[in-house]
């Protein structure tokens, strides 16, 4: 194994050695905030041995551009990728809402026919009335519920944030432990 990393195909091995460990990070750091108490130990073990022998390989051959240049890209690569991982999983939930002009009560029993439970205001915006649609969804459901939106309600405001905490309502009659 060691003349392969000291070789030239090195570099190029410590290139996504650090995409892996990079990217297992990532996922890692969701998970932790998510509470996943046996995943992210368990990540946290692979993507630490990972970094050790990349670590070591690169550390080794410092006089080696091309061995440097290997595990900063592959660092720089390893975001990218960790962020890709992060976003096709799509864990917990998002918070949605729509200020519409027009529309917003057809908006608000499209998502109830889709099984997402919503709380409709009247409000008043800079030019008149609007419907305020508010709504926790899924986040692997966001992308359904946007064109959802875009569909229904073309001009309305649409803003998403991440909860923090979510207890009780219709997801959760009984709270979350």
């Amino acid at each position: 194994m060691e003349a392969l990393l000291t070789s030239t195909l090195g570099p190029l091995i410590i290139f996504f050695m650090r995409i892996g460990d990079v990217s297992l990070a990532t996922v890692r750091m969701i998970l932790i905030m998510r509470n996943a108490r046996v995943w992210a130990p368990l990540i946290g073990f692979f993507e630490v041995l990972i970094w050790l022998m990349a670590a070591g390989v690169a550390i080794q051959h410092l006089d080696s551009p091309w061995h440097v240049l290997g595990y900063a890209g592959g660092f720089a690569a390893g975001n990218l990728v960790g962020l890709w991982m992060e976003e096709r999983m799509a864990l917990g939930f998002a918070s949605v809402q729509v200020f519409a002009t027009a529309q917003g009560g057809e908006l608000a029993e499209a998502l109830r026919a889709f099984g997402h439970g919503v709380t409709q205001l009247e409000g008043r915006g800079r030019e008149g009335p609007v419907d305020v649609i508010l709504s926790v969804v899924k986040r692997k459901d966001l992308p359904a519920v946007r064109a959802l939106v875009t569909d229904l309600t073309p001009n309305a405001f649409l803003s998403v944030e991440e909860p923090t905490a979510i207890q009780k309502g219709w997801m959760f009659p009984k709270r979350r432990k």
